[in-house]
């Protein structure tokens, strides 16, 4: 009786971890890893097991802004299971990472990013046992020539962070219910008209979409998207960069 209620609020309840085979990822790779669960001191119904892929996602207000934990997408792993006390069970998982997960492996000390996987099991009436992953995102190929393509044009990225809401460019819309933008500044004073630029970025399955922030002196603020496959080289990248930025 006691060793149930007891369970109920995580005192000899079943316990989980997740074990990645890597924690370095980029944008739409592939999670493989496998889940341990451990029973606890009596028997418990498991109505799911869930792997959640988080991040911190700042929500701006009229005199406070909140940094919030969002969840950019949930995956769900096991189905309903009887866990009896005691019993060790292993299950293997594997899913797709979000492509519009915010990249975090970033040259920059202001780097506000932060993304991890919560697994949780899903006990009726008692507190679900969780795990929590921090994952290292690498940018993709592309995004990564986009920051190149910044550095030799002469700017430096100053912060990175996420926001809550909603990207919309041209011809693209962000479905995450959040986005990262990564602010540059010249890398040294300049008499150009470019005071600051704010890339953010929404890839599918063919092509990476941008949207340029352009903070431009005596012309204020300017929004501008573009469009590269996801084979595109540098070259290409800094040529249509150049064209909004120049």
């Amino acid at each position: 009786m006691f060793k149930k209620l007891f369970a109920r609020v995580g005192i000899g309840s079943a316990s989980v971890d997740a074990v990645l085979t890597t924690d370095h990822f980029s944008p739409g790779e592939t999670v493989t890893g496998r889940i341990e669960i451990k029973g606890g001191e009596v028997e418990q119904e498991i109505a799911a097991i869930s792997v959640k892929l988080m991040t911190v996602a700042k929500k701006e207000g009229e005199d406070l802004d909140l940094n919030l934990n969002h969840v950019i997408t949930e995956y769900r792993i096991s189905e309903a299971f009887c866990l009896q006390p005691g019993d060790e069970k292993v299950i293997p998982f594997s899913f797709e990472l979000h492509p519009e997960t915010p990249v975090t492996v970033l040259d920059v000390a202001n780097n506000r990013c932060k993304v991890w996987l919560e697994t949780a099991l899903d006990i009726e009436m008692a507190l679900d046992p969780t795990d929590r992953d921090y994952l290292n995102i690498q940018p993709s190929p592309v995004i990564r020539h986009f920051i190149d393509a910044m550095n030799k044009n002469g700017f430096r990225m100053v912060k990175a962070d996420v926001e809550k809401g909603f990207l919309r460019g041209d011809t693209f819309q962000s479905e995450s219910g959040c986005y990262q933008e990564m602010e540059f500044k010249p890398a040294r004073f300049s008499l150009g008209r470019t005071r600051e630029v704010e890339l953010s970025f929404v890839i599918n399955k063919d092509r990476t979409h941008v949207l340029v922030e352009l903070d431009r002196a005596f012309a204020g603020d300017g929004y501008r998207s573009l469009t590269v496959s996801n084979h595109a080289g540098y070259s290409d990248v800094e040529n249509r960069l150049k064209t909004i930025i120049g």
